[in-house]
């Protein structure tokens, strides 16, 4: 019998490392997608300011009485564009780490005239998402008063504020008074992704500028 108990405790310790093992080459393969996605955003906005600057340029010469400049004296011929191969691969879903993506993204273009509001509604959307990962036992993590003014200055006014909220599993109780997320439906991977997400959102100054 404890001969039994043994290799049942030696199976289960193997389980778990497993499970483990798997659980960080997932979250490897999250942050090197965000990364890519990151460097994808920088190389995006940092296009859009130099033809902003283009632009500018071209007016200011047009209010000189200037001609406009000729582009092929104005920087040496580039070699021509290799043309990528285009993917068989057919279209797939958004992810939901590329909905979560939207929702900050759209939360920030809505207020990008508020800097400070967008940041405060980030570390808010933090601090829901951290205390659910750590502390998935207490409800009161779980459990959100829609109506709760704080909430509603920091979060629950700004478009895509809830929305964000509800993919990480809170969901609105029927009489629509609490954002709730039950205990069995409390996805440590989600959780994680969706911290991952506002991390980036925070700490990268291009996030949202397109």
């Amino acid at each position: 019998m404890e001969r039994e108990r043994e290799k049942e405790r030696i199976r289960i310790g193997k389980e778990l490392l497993e499970a483990k093992r798997i659980e960080e080459a997932n979250e490897r393969k999250r942050m090197i997608e965000l990364r890519r996605l990151e460097k994808e955003e920088e190389k995006r906005a940092r296009e859009k300011i130099r033809q902003k600057l283009e632009e500018d340029k071209a007016e200011r010469r047009r209010k000189l009485g200037l001609p406009p400049e000729d582009p092929a004296a104005a920087k040496p011929s580039a070699p021509p564009p290799v043309e990528e191969k285009k993917s068989a691969l057919p279209v797939r879903p958004a992810t939901k780490a590329e909905r979560m993506r939207d929702c900050l993204r759209n939360l920030k273009q809505q207020n990008k005239d508020d800097d400070a509001k967008v940041k405060r509604a980030f570390q808010t959307l933090l601090t829901y998402v951290g205390n659910v990962a750590k502390n998935p036992d207490e409800e009161k993590f779980r459990k959100i008063r829609l109506s709760n003014a704080t909430f509603q200055e920091r979060v629950g006014n700004l478009h895509g504020g809830i929305d964000f909220l509800q993919l990480c599993g809170f969901e609105k109780l029927e009489d629509n008074e609490f954002l709730f997320l039950a205990r069995d439906k409390v996805d440590k991977a989600v959780l994680n992704t969706a911290g991952a997400e506002l991390n980036s959102a925070i700490t990268n100054p291009f996030f949202g500028v397109l």
